[in-house]
């Protein structure tokens, strides 16, 4: 039987801000190459024995996950990138929960054996082939009934990440018992950790049965695995969405799968993998995993540097300029630049909690927003307008929705919008516009072959995108 990959797409990645956000975070974003570490994840299975991968993750994320399924299986015409299916979580509830659901779905699919390859969507790993060898000597392992994670072989002392010790007295060839988890070490403790040769990077990848990952989440943990049936037995598809029970899952406890299972299990047995990984988790270890030029310097976008060494300099929107550097980060997006020193930026999680506090909108979300039917980019705002640059996807749609506080002008530049305003409907096409008065039920689509862009001016008291009222809606949005 072929082994189920279980991609997770949660989790917020503030440590990459300001490209990261909650709405949009770093697995989702073009970190290293053109594609996504989402996509560079679902990508690396190519060559494997698999079935449709899975997905996971909540609400706010379940268009950009399906649309960017659908994009790289247009990248590389392979079908092992079909969609599985996305299991959307109510609430986060960390790791075990989520392999929980995704065990009960594959046993109800495919059964109790089925062996489940969980990866994390926001690392990346330099080496296809090594991984994927990996998986292949660990599979045998994992039918045998044993739980499997695989351990990243330390390039040297990281404080960064938890470790894994491992029995290494056994004559073993591709898997040694487990004997701890270890949480994040002092600098000195992982210099101790190097030298004994025993301990690896606690990577966050498991192979393991469905049957065998729920009986044990059942001896260590009833109470999880009870919620998550519970939640499970009443799924609800909605096109390529699985929908779980909200109040049943928002009542199940929150905990990672180390602490629920593996670091209680007798059966953890731990994979050397030495494959060019990185969890990407900050603008230094992204600096290291990128392509660097004569002076040390990796950049992307319109840059000009002079006299600069050891940076990482990324620009969205503008052309950005440097004189005189050492070990900095500085990142431009179209609505926050950061500027930090490479040694300090694990603070920049202190930058994003008092964005939060302050309920500022940089922290959520960008400039630029997707949308299941394409994307919007505020160009413009003042107390009383707002520019939008709308962008909607062939044979596209927005919802059918009036406004009580605000008017809008619509003018196509590119494409042929098809039109609604109460009882009225007309074509657009180039350079024509119209009028949507404050009240009028109305809604857009795409009819043609090619992307529709138009401009949107809004006016009136207020403008917040929850003076939306929505009356019908494709996707499902309330």
């Amino acid at each position: 039987m072929a082994v189920l990959p279980v991609i997770m797409a949660g989790g917020s990645g503030t440590r990459l801000w300001p490209l990261s956000r909650k709405l949009y975070p770093k697995q989702f974003l073009p970190l290293v190459g053109d594609s996504s570490l989402f996509q560079e994840t679902m990508s690396r299975l190519n060559g494997l024995d698999i079935l449709p991968p899975l997905s996971i993750c909540n609400e706010e994320y379940r268009f950009i996950v399906a649309e960017q399924i659908r994009e790289v299986g247009a990248f590389s015409g392979q079908g092992v990138v079909n969609n599985g299916g996305i299991i959307l979580e109510p609430v986060g509830k960390n790791t075990a929960p989520a392999i929980a659901l995704a065990a009960l779905h594959a046993a109800a699919k495919h059964g109790d054996e089925t062996v489940l390859l969980i990866l994390a969507s926001d690392h990346q790993i330099r080496h296809v082939s090594l991984f994927q060898q990996a998986v292949k000597k660990a599979e045998p392992i994992a039918r045998e009934g044993k739980l499997v994670t695989f351990g990243i072989v330390p390039s040297g002392p990281e404080t960064g990440y938890g470790y894994i010790r491992a029995d290494m007295s056994l004559d073993a060839s591709v898997a040694f018992p487990v004997q701890a988890f270890i949480e994040k070490p002092d600098y000195d403790t992982a210099c101790a950790y190097i030298n004994a040769g025993s301990y690896f990077w606690n990577s966050g990848m498991f192979l393991l049965q469905a049957g065998r990952y729920l009986e044990e989440l059942g001896k260590f943990r009833p109470d999880i695995l009870e919620s998550c049936k519970k939640a499970y037995a009443k799924t609800e598809p909605d096109r390529d969405f699985l929908r779980v029970d909200q109040e049943a899952f928002e009542a199940c406890p929150s905990e990672s799968i180390d602490y629920a299972v593996m670091e209680k299990t007798s059966d953890a047995v731990v994979v050397p993998l030495d494959a060019g990984w990185n969890d990407v988790g900050s603008w230094s270890a992204l600096w290291d995993v990128n392509e660097k030029d004569h002076n040390g310097n990796a950049f992307r976008g319109d840059i000009f540097l002079h006299d600069t060494r050891d940076s990482l300099v990324h620009a969205d929107y503008r052309l950005v300029t440097t004189v005189g550097l050492r070990d900095m980060v500085v990142v431009e997006t179209r609505d926050a630049v950061l500027v930090a020193d490479k040694n300090k930026v694990q603070d920049v999680k202190v930058l994003v909690d008092r964005l939060k506090a302050e309920d500022r909108d940089e922290y959520r979300i960008h400039r630029k927003v997707y949308r299941p039917w394409g994307n919007y980019d505020s160009i413009d705002h003042g107390t009383r307008f707002q520019v939008k640059h709308i962008i909607v996807n062939p044979g596209e749609k927005l919802s059918v929705q009036m406004h009580h506080h605000r008017a809008e002008h619509w003018i196509v530049v590119a494409g042929t919008a098809k039109v609604s305003i109460d009882d009225k409907q007309m074509l657009l096409t180039e350079n024509e516009s119209t009028y949507i008065p404050i009240g009028a039920v109305h809604s857009l689509e795409n009819p043609g072959k090619v992307a529709l862009e138009l401009i949107e001016v809004q006016s009136g008291s207020y403008l917040g995108e929850d003076d939306i009222v929505r009356l019908d809606d494709r996707y499902g949005r309330v």
